[in-house]
């Protein structure tokens, strides 16, 4: 069997499609490129946003006519949350958020009966993860082509934010058992990868399910002696979980990046009371001091949403001037998106689409500022840059802190130098080895 995969969404389901791709290939199938002439044509989707449903849906139906002749299996948070779209967008095979190898094997199947001239009914596979307490898990992989691996060490959510459908499509919290994050690390480095991206729903949850007494801080100490030295990068985080334990727990990782995502969401203590979220402002302001007193040279990166229900342009003007102060090196800012089935989707004082996109349209202005602003300051300081591929000439890669650098010196993918900065120019940064 011939299969492809297209992946939407975030790190999470990278490393799930990643892994049911390993799956089939473990048992003799061949993974190519879409348009390669497949058998099966596999769609991870994504849910998070009403933009990430018609990005999905669009996904379905442009697989459908570059492979006429494939089987659809369609899996990940929007068939979970509505397998009868992608029954009705022509899938094949419907799995969803859960039950990766059971998803696998039913695609086999499904090829067999296709060979025979069976009849090829519609299989839906999706769980009740919103129930689900067991972890799935799946041995992390990664394309040869990258220099970074993803490990997932945690599934699920909590929190029920007001706009989030993601804890009705992946179910709540729980984590893999540290040995198994420690043995999956050893076995990444020995394959040749020199970073680990420590990824999860939520990975700042990590360990409140377990027996075992341990934090993020602890599990990602033990990955990074297991990895030797390979860099470490953590994903996004609660700013509630921030404290200045944490930061020193984390400070001996010697191999850790100091690049700290916040999952900020707004910069107005009135926004974040709505969205459900379990931190104020004056918490962020503690977190980012924390980060940077221990990590004086870190990249801290947000998410932002504009337009959340009720925001009013004085609730806005308090986010943007917020966002101001606090100087992220880059962010990911989201006009609001409802979603059927969440709170946000029924409030009162629903902001206008054109107004959401405005205001995401001036906090994207602020925040390149902010990211050049950074990068500038970086001019004359030694870094060091894993480099991963060769473009236009030059040698790019990302330093510990998580600015893409350029160097017109002869490096070998993979490989890792300190560079000097040198310039900044359009936002690109150019460094020399040293």
């Amino acid at each position: 069997m011939r299969f492809c995969a297209v992946t939407l969404g975030c790190k999470v389901n990278q490393y799930e499609t990643q892994a049911i791709s390993d799956i089939l290939t473990s048992r003799g199938h061949k993974h190519v490129e879409p348009g390669g002439g497949c058998d099966v044509c596999i769609i991870n989707t994504c849910a998070v946003t009403a933009e990430s449903v018609r990005k999905s849906r669009q996904a379905i139906r442009s697989m459908k006519k570059t492979e006429p002749g494939a089987l659809i299996a369609v899996c990940g948070c929007m068939s979970q949350l509505d397998h009868a779209a992608a029954e009705g967008l022509g899938a094949d095979i419907v799995g969803g958020s859960g039950n990766r190898r059971e998803f696998a094997a039913g695609i086999e199947l499904l090829f067999e009966r296709s060979k025979t001239g069976a009849p090829t009914n519609t299989a839906v596979q999706t769980s009740k993860e919103q129930h689900s307490r067991v972890f799935e898990d799946l041995p992390p992989g990664a394309s040869p082509q990258r220099t970074r691996a993803l490990l997932k060490i945690q599934d699920g959510c909590d929190n029920f934010c007001a706009y989030c459908v993601i804890p009705y499509a992946r179910g709540r919290a729980r984590s893999l058992p540290a040995a198994s994050a420690v043995e999956y690390a050893r076995n990444l480095y020995s394959q040749g990868y020199r970073e680990i991206v420590i990824t999860g729903i939520e990975i700042s949850a990590y360990g409140i399910d377990l027996s075992e007494q341990i934090s993020l801080a602890g599990v990602s100490r033990m990955i990074a002696e297991a990895a030797l030295d390979a860099r470490i990068r953590l994903g996004s985080l609660d700013p509630g979980v921030i404290s200045d334990s944490f930061c020193s727990d984390l400070k001996v990782i010697r191999s850790l990046c100091d690049h700290f995502h916040i999952s900020l969401q707004s910069g107005c203590d009135a926004t974040l009371q709505r969205m459900g979220r379990k931190y104020d402002t004056s918490c962020v302001r503690r977190a980012i001091t924390m980060l940077r007193d221990a990590f004086p040279d870190c990249a801290l990166t947000a998410d932002l949403i504009t337009g959340f229900p009720g925001e009013t342009e004085d609730e806005f003007l308090r986010t943007a001037q917020f966002i101001t102060e606090c100087g992220f090196s880059g962010m990911h800012i989201f006009p609001f998106s409802p979603r059927p089935g969440t709170a946000a989707a029924n409030m009162p004082c629903q902001v206008e689409k054109g107004v959401r996109r405005e205001r995401a349209r001036i906090a994207s202005g602020i925040a390149e500022r902010a990211s050049n602003e950074f990068k500038i300051g970086q001019i004359g300081k030694i870094v060091r840059v894993l480099f991963e591929q060769k473009k236009d000439g030059a040698y790019l890669g990302h330093s510990d802190n998580y600015i893409e650098i350029a160097v017109k010196d002869e490096v070998k993918k993979n490989s890792m130098h300190n560079v000097q900065i040198t310039t900044v120019e359009n936002g690109f940064v150019w460094a020399e080895i040293v």
